[in-house]
C-alpha cells in the first residue's frame, strides 16, 4: 500500500512539471507574437514618414499616439505590450455624430491612466526603489515629492509627459461646430497645445517648486466665470394669451401691488450699506456685553386698538410711520383667499409650475455636470468646511440627549446638595429631587432620559411637547431647561455655554436658536436679557430668535390676562421703550443686538374660524377662545413694522 502511495506522487509530479514546462513555452510564444505586432506597428509609423525616436522617447510618443486610444500596461518582469481598445482607433462615428472612446458628445475626455492610477484614489508604483506618486484630479499642481528618485531609475521609461496631453471637446450636439476652441479643428481632430494655455488664470499656475501643473486638474479647477459657460433656455409662449388668461394676468399684477403695500423696505439695502470683503467669516466682537450710556430719543408713542403709534414728540399730532390698520388688513386678505380659490387661476398657476419644474429638470440634464465641476472649483470648500446654518432649533432641545445626560450625571455627582426647585411648600436639593423620582445616577440612560423626538410626535404637538421633560417629569424641565427658575437658569447657562463650545470647535457650524417670550408679564424681556448677560451667552456661530407661543386661551383660563391687550402690551411696549431710551433697560439694548426675528409658534394643525372684515378690537376680545393665526399676524406685522422704522431713525 505504501509503495503503490509513492508511486502515485511520483507520477502527480511528473505531470505537474510537464504541464508547467508547457505552459512556459505557451506563454512565451504569446508574448513573442505580441512584441512582433508591436515591432510592426512602429515600423508602419516610420514608414509613413514619422521620423524615428529614440527607445524611451518613441515608446513615451506611442503613449500619446491617437490621443487615449492605446492602453499601456508596464511591468517589471515582462516587456511593454501595447492593447488596441474602443475599437478602430478608439473612435467610431455613428449619424454623423462623433463618439470618442464610448465618451458621450460634449464632455471632456478622460484620459487612460497607466497601472498604479485610478479615477480618484492613487496607487503609487514602486520599482527600483523609486516611488511614483500621481497627482489628484483635484490638485491643480502637482506637488514638489510627485516623482522622487528620477535619476537612473527605470521609470523613467514609462513616464508620459503631461505637458503634451491633449483635452478634446466636442461641440454640445455632438457635432464639430464653427465655434471650436482653439485645439480643435475642423474635422473634430486634436491639436496638441501647452498645458500652460489650459491654466485659467485665476487658480494656481506657472511651475510649483519646478514640477509642471496637471491639466485635468487644471481642466476641473476652473474659476473664472467668463469660462463656466452653462446651456441657458429660453422658452416662452409664442401664442396671444386667451381673454381668460388675461383676465388671471390682471388680477395677478393686482395681488403684487398689492403685496408692495406691505412690505418693509429700507431707504438704503442692507448690502449697500457697508462692503463686506469676506462674507462668509462672521465679524468678531470683542466685547459683545458692554453698554455705553446713549441719550434719549425725542420720539414719543402709544398703544392704540393693538398697534402701537409713533410721534415726533409728546406735543404732535401727526404719526410718523402709519400702517394699515386691522379693517384693510383683513379685507386684503379676503380678497387674497378669493383670488387663489378662483378655478381659471389655479389652473394657469398650476400649468406655470409645471413649467417652471420642467425647465429645471432640462437644466439639470444640461448643466448638472459644468455646475458640479465648478462646485468643485471652489479653493478650500467642501461639505466640511463650508458653513453650514441650523435654523428652528429650539434653544432648550439645542444640545442632543447624551449630551444632556452626561450634564445632569455630572451635576448630580458635583453638586448633590445644590437647592434647586421649591415645590409643595419645601425647598429640595438636586439629591432629593432624584430620590423623590426614585433614580439614581446609575439610572439614568438615554432611553430612560427619552427626550428624543422620534416617529411617536408625527402630527403629534402634545406628544412633542412633553418630550421636552427629562424622563417625563416636569420638575427635571424647570431645574435642567429653564432660565427663570430657583437657581436662576445656571445650569441652563452653564450647559448652553458647552454647546457655544462645540460650535466654535466645528468652526464651520452656525445656528438660530429660538427662545420664548410668553406675554405674561412685562418683566419678561427684562429676566431673559439679564440671563444672557449675567451668564455671558455670546457665541460668533450663534443668533437668536424670539418665538411668542400663541397660548392666550391657556392665559385666560388661569386669569393671567384679561383681554388679548394685555398680551401685546408685554410684548410690545419694552420693546418700544428700549428703542426710545436705551438707558431704560440697558441689559435688554445688548441683548436684542443678537436677536434676528420674531415668530409665532402654536399647533398649526387645529382648524380656526377664518376672520372677518371687522374683527373685534384687542381690548374687546375678553372671551375665552383663541384668536386665529391671521389675528395674531396682524398686530406683531404691524408693531414690529413702526419699530423697524424707529430703529432705523
Amino acid at each position: 500500500m505504501d509503495t503503490y502511495t509513492v508511486h502515485l506522487a511520483m507520477a502527480a509530479l511528473v505531470g505537474a512539471s510537464l504541464v508547467a514546462v508547457s505552459a512556459y513555452y505557451m506563454h512565451r510564444k504569446t508574448l513573442n507574437q505580441l512584441l512582433e505586432f508591436a515591432k510592426t506597428v512602429e515600423r508602419e509609423d516610420i514608414s509613413e514618414g514619422e521620423s524615428p525616436l529614440p527607445s524611451k522617447k518613441r515608446r513615451a510618443h506611442h503613449s500619446r499616439r491617437k490621443g487615449s486610444g492605446y492602453y499601456r500596461r508596464s511591468s517589471s518582469s515582462l516587456p511593454d505590450v501595447w492593447m488596441m481598445y474602443g475599437g478602430i482607433d478608439g473612435e467610431e462615428k455613428r449619424n454623423g455624430t462623433i463618439h470618442v472612446d464610448g465618451i458621450p458628445p460634449g464632455l471632456p475626455r478622460l484620459h487612460m491612466l497607466p497601472e498604479g492610477k485610478s479615477g480618484g484614489h492613487a496607487t503609487p508604483t514602486k520599482k527600483s526603489g523609486s516611488v511614483m506618486r500621481p497627482t489628484s484630479p483635484k490638485s491643480p499642481v502637482a506637488s514638489a515629492s510627485a516623482f522622487e528618485s528620477m535619476e537612473g531609475s527605470e521609470d523613467e521609461d514609462n513616464m508620459t509627459d503631461n505637458s503634451k496631453i491633449d483635452l478634446t471637446y466636442l461641440h454640445t450636439n455632438g457635432n464639430a461646430g464653427p465655434n471650436l476652441p482653439d485645439h480643435i479643428n475642423a474635422n473634430g481632430e486634436a491639436i496638441q497645445i501647452a498645458a500652460s494655455s489650459m491654466i485659467r488664470s485665476h487658480s494656481v499656475s506657472g511651475d510649483l517648486h519646478g514640477v509642471p501643473p496637471d491639466p485635468i486638474a487644471a481642466d476641473i479647477l476652473r474659476k473664472e466665470p467668463e469660462h463656466e459657460t452653462f446651456a441657458r433656455l429660453n422658452i416662452s409662449p409664442t401664442e396671444v394669451p386667451s381673454p381668460d388668461e388675461v383676465d388671471v394676468y390682471v388680477v395677478l399684477q393686482e395681488c403684487l401691488e398689492m403685496r408692495k403695500r406691505y412690505v418693509f423696505k429700507e431707504a438704503v439695502a442692507p448690502w449697500e450699506k457697508e462692503v463686506i470683503s469676506d462674507p462668509s467669516t462672521p465679524k468678531p466682537n470683542p466685547a459683545p456685553f458692554f453698554y455705553a450710556p446713549e441719550g434719549k430719543s425725542d420720539h414719543y408713542f402709544e398703544m392704540q386698538d393693538g398697534v402701537i403709534h409713533v410721534y415726533a414728540n409728546k406735543d404732535s399730532k401727526e404719526e410718523l410711520f402709519p400702517v394699515a390698520d386691522a379693517t384693510t388688513f383683513f379685507t386684503d386678505l379676503h380678497h387674497i383667499l378669493r383670488v387663489i380659490a378662483a378655478g381659471n387661476i389655479r389652473t394657469l398657476c398650476h400649468h406655470r409650475l409645471n413649467l417652471l419644474e420642467q425647465k429645471f429638470n432640462l437644466h439639470l440634464m444640461l448643466n448638472s455636470d459644468r455646475e458640479f465641476l465648478a462646485q468643485k472649483s471652489a479653493p478650500h470648500r467642501d461639505f466640511y468646511n463650508v458653513r453650514k446654518v441650523d435654523t428652528h432649533v429650539h434653544h432648550s432641545a439645542c444640545m442632543n440627549q447624551k449630551h444632556l445626560l452626561r450634564f445632569i450625571k455630572s451635576k448630580l455627582r458635583k453638586e448633590p446638595d445644590e437647592v434647586v426647585i421649591f415645590r409643595d411648600g419645601t425647598y429640595l436639593t438636586l439629591k432629593e429631587v432624584f430620590e423623590s423620582l426614585d433614580l439614581t445616577g446609575y439610572d439614568l440612560n438615554v432611553d430612560l432620559l427619552d427626550v428624543h423626538a422620534d416617529k411617536s410626535t408625527f402630527h403629534r404637538f402634545d406628544k412633542f411637547n412633553l418630550k421636552y421633560n427629562p424622563c417625563g417629569q416636569s420638575r427635571l424641565r424647570e431645574i435642567f431647561l429653564k432660565q427663570d427658575n430657583l437657581i436662576q437658569g445656571r445650569f441652563l447657562g452653564e450647559l448652553t455655554k458647552q454647546v457655544f463650545s462645540d460650535l466654535a470647535a466645528s468652526k464651520y457650524q452656525m445656528a438660530e436658536y429660538r427662545i420664548s417670550i410668553y406675554g405674561r408679564k412685562q418683566s419678561e424681556w427684562d429676566q431673559l436679557a439679564s440671563w444672557i448677560v449675567n451668564n455671558e451667552l455670546y457665541s460668533e456661530n450663534v443668533v437668536w430668535l424670539i418665538q411668542i407661543p400663541r397660548l392666550y386661551n391657556v392665559y385666560k383660563e388661569m386669569g393671567i390676562v384679561t383681554s388679548f391687550q394685555n398680551i401685546l402690551d408685554n410684548i410690545f411696549i419694552p420693546l418700544f421703550e428700549v428703542t426710545v431710551d436705551p438707558d431704560s433697560h440697558p441689559q435688554l439694548h445688548v441683548f436684542l443686538k443678537q436677536v434676528v426675528g420674531l415668530d409665532l409658534v402654536d399647533d398649526e394643525s387645529k382648524p380656526e374660524r377664518r376672520p372677518t372684515k371687522h374683527m373685534p378690537r384687542p381690548d374687546e376680545w375678553t372671551n375665552v377662545f383663541n384668536p386665529a393665526f391671521s389675528y395674531y399676524a396682524y398686530y406683531c406685522y404691524a408693531n414690529l413694522y413702526t419699530l423697524n422704522k424707529v430703529c432705523i431713525i
